[in-house]
């Protein structure tokens, strides 16, 4: 029996897209390359406009909204989107907030994708814990005061213990580890209680709040006042924590100063 020829339909493949803390300026020469050649971009909500604004203007620009205390694009429905465009034959840009393997399901998008067999990379950012500590001038790791670092998530997936802060509390202060946290302001005043177990109360605390763009501002406090520094100067998402003795760098928290005249605004 004659069997009409019938080729394989074309397929694409997916980039994920690390957009960095917010700062066009520090978006990478191969995200951007990437971004520029992208038919389909899924953009999250943290990615500045100015970012998606740099592709081309024939793609199709879909956002799909990740943002902790807001509502939310099930991750499904994002995975189902990548797919269909993909076998569509689209290039297709998954576009992220700071780095897609920093907090950002990078690792269970790439893990869909490969096992339904469409072609899929990724394009590292610069994550919000880094830019938001080099704004302060300050670093993560110091020879003479912190040996590593810990990223962790101050938002635990529902259903989930989330993070021992006591157990983390103890391995920081032995093994001398400054804390990023990530998504840890709603839940700061459990943070603080739990760090406060091995952690002394003294210990310098940098909150700082849209890392890397024009309305960044941080808080300088101590452990023993971060749940009131969140309240009373308001601090809200998308805020990094950061927690250990390099922040002794900054001149605010090396003097002996009052908890009020601690507090410091970035411009």
């Amino acid at each position: 029996m004659y069997t009409p020829f019938n080729p394989s339909p074309v397929l694409g493949r997916v980039t994920l897209v690390g957009a960095g803390p917010g700062d066009p300026e520090l978006l990478t020469i191969k995200a951007l390359k990437a971004i520029q050649a992208a038919s389909v971009l899924l953009v999250d909500d943290l990615v500045n406009p100015a970012i998606v604004a740099m592709a081309a203007p024939t793609a199709r620009v879909i956002h799909v909204g990740k943002r902790g205390g807001c509502k939310s694009t099930p991750q499904s429905f994002i995975e189902k989107l990548m797919l269909t465009a993909a076998r569509e034959g689209e290039n297709v840009v998954r576009l992220k907030g700071g780095d897609p393997f920093m907090f950002g399901r990078g690792g269970e998008e790439v893990a869909h994708l490969q096992e339904a067999g469409v072609p899929v990379s990724v394009v590292n950012g610069i994550t919000a814990g880094l830019a938001a500590v080099a704004s302060l001038n300050v670093p993560l790791t110091h020879r003479d005061q912190a040996h590593g670092v810990l990223f962790v998530t101050g938002h635990a997936r529902p259903g989930s213990a989330g993070i021992d802060w006591p157990c983390l509390a103890a391995t920081a202060a032995r093994c001398r580890l400054t804390l990023v946290v990530y998504m840890g302001v709603s839940s700061c005043a459990d943070i603080q209680a739990g760090l406060l177990t091995g952690l002394p109360a003294q210990t310098p605390v940098a909150l700082i709040q849209n890392a890397s763009l024009p309305q960044q501002r941080h808080v300088l406090c101590t452990l023993a006042q971060l749940h009131d520094s969140v309240r009373e100067q308001q601090i809200g998402s998308p805020a990094v924590m950061v927690v250990g003795e390099v922040l002794q760098g900054i001149n605010a928290l090396r003097e002996q100063v009052s908890p009020v005249a601690a507090f410091r605004f970035a411009s």
